[in-house]
């Protein structure tokens, strides 16, 4: 389906992450992570407009959302609070206001964070006070990390990250702590749920799902392994297979967790996709598979307005850009086919975005973000 763009944004560099801010139906704040900087976007009817922009100093690997940001959709006095991790490993929380300028506060790095590339970061779930006080952080190291942004006792870190421009002054703060969890092998992402501060739902690049209660007893967190954490272990046959078998050309996956039914999660391995239904699965296998692209998909997300529906984009297709909106109760029926753009282009990341009566996708290429409207009934 040939779809115009009704928007096209140029980072000015290679754009690496794009990240939406869900509140609720609002989600018209979309953050891009390129080269060097995290810049944020507000989409209005006319125009996708830049309202902050944080300079970061190495390529963003992952960018999180905090649910103390209030959207200029729903207040004059807007705030935006995100964190980014960056290529060199180093974390950074983002601040800006309507009424005040961009800050960066570098946290995480030298020996007390990630020693991996940082993959994938999210804020704790639920509707709790302290929903934004946390954010979990996973990478290549094999560590997921729970990281308190506002602890009780300041210990002194020696950051390794960049310094950030001296025209931003940086309150004092101390330094965020972190819980540690291990894993057998390198983690691809992390997502929470509304509906609960208790679990993070984490995916290691071998076809194995695990929905980690990280608020669990102190002492069990103390032994640091995910086999005291995990309330439930998902797997992908397929792609545990031939991983195991060394068939998989790359370790590689990714996964979501459907923001209107906890019981409900989303992920893609290599060729497949699959989703699964906690009630109805059986021995830890999707309730439904299927295939989507032929080579690897890289990217799968639940669209945030009408929850049935998902869309999935591959790292390198002999499409070129192009991104699938699949249903997930007819999985097997041909999807929406967004023609980006053709060979050698690739999408490198997307998400959706929704206005008043619209479903959009953002979608990164190049140093480009282009928008689509998306029919998703």
């Amino acid at each position: 389906m040939e779809l115009e763009s009704i928007f096209r944004h140029n980072h000015g560099s290679e754009i690496y992450v794009v990240r939406a801010f869900y509140n609720g139906n609002d989600a018209s704040l979309v953050a891009i992570g390129g080269e060097h900087s995290v810049q944020v976007l507000h989409l209005t009817a006319s125009s996708l407009q830049t309202i902050a922009w944080f300079y970061i100093g190495s390529r963003i690997t992952a960018i999180a959302w905090s649910p103390k940001t209030v959207s200029p959709n729903s207040s004059d006095e807007w705030t935006l609070e995100l964190t980014a991790a960056s290529a060199d490993f180093g974390l950074h929380a983002l601040t800006k206001s309507f009424t005040s300028d961009e800050t960066a506060f570098p946290f995480g790095g030298g020996l007390s964070g990630h020693h991996g590339t940082v993959n994938d970061m999210c804020f704790c779930g639920g509707r709790e006070q302290d929903s934004a006080r946390y954010v979990a952080t996973v990478s290549d190291d094999k560590m997921l990390m729970v990281w308190d942004l506002h602890p009780t006792l300041n210990i002194s870190s020696s950051s390794s990250s960049p310094d950030v421009s001296s025209a931003w002054s940086q309150p004092p703060r101390p330094q965020p702590t972190a819980y540690v969890i291990s894993f057998p092998h390198p983690l691809m992402t992390v997502s929470s749920h509304p509906s609960t501060s208790k679990e993070f739902l984490v995916s290691d690049c071998r076809g194995s799902i695990f929905l980690i209660d990280w608020r669990s007893d102190p002492e069990q967190r103390r032994q640091g392994s995910w086999r005291h954490l995990s309330s439930i272990e998902l797997i992908e046959p397929r792609s545990l297979s031939n991983s195991a078998t060394g068939l998989s050309s790359q370790w590689t996956g990714c996964s979501s967790w459907r923001r209107d039914d906890a019981d409900i999660f989303g992920a893609t391995y290599g060729s497949n996709m699959s989703i699964w239904n906690l009630p109805s699965i059986q021995g830890g296998r999707p309730s439904l598979s299927g295939t989507s692209f032929r080579e690897e998909i890289h990217r799968f997300r639940w669209c945030p307005t009408n929850p049935s529906c998902f869309a999935v984009a591959a790292r390198s297709s002999g499409k070129g850009a192009v991104i699938f909106v699949h249903n997930s109760n007819y999985v097997h029926a041909h999807p929406l086919v967004i023609n980006v753009a053709s060979r050698p282009n690739t999408v490198r990341d997307f998400d959706f975005l929704t206005f008043p009566g619209q479903v959009l996708l953002s979608v990164a290429m190049g140093a480009e973000l282009l928008v689509y409207p998306v029919q998703t009934e």
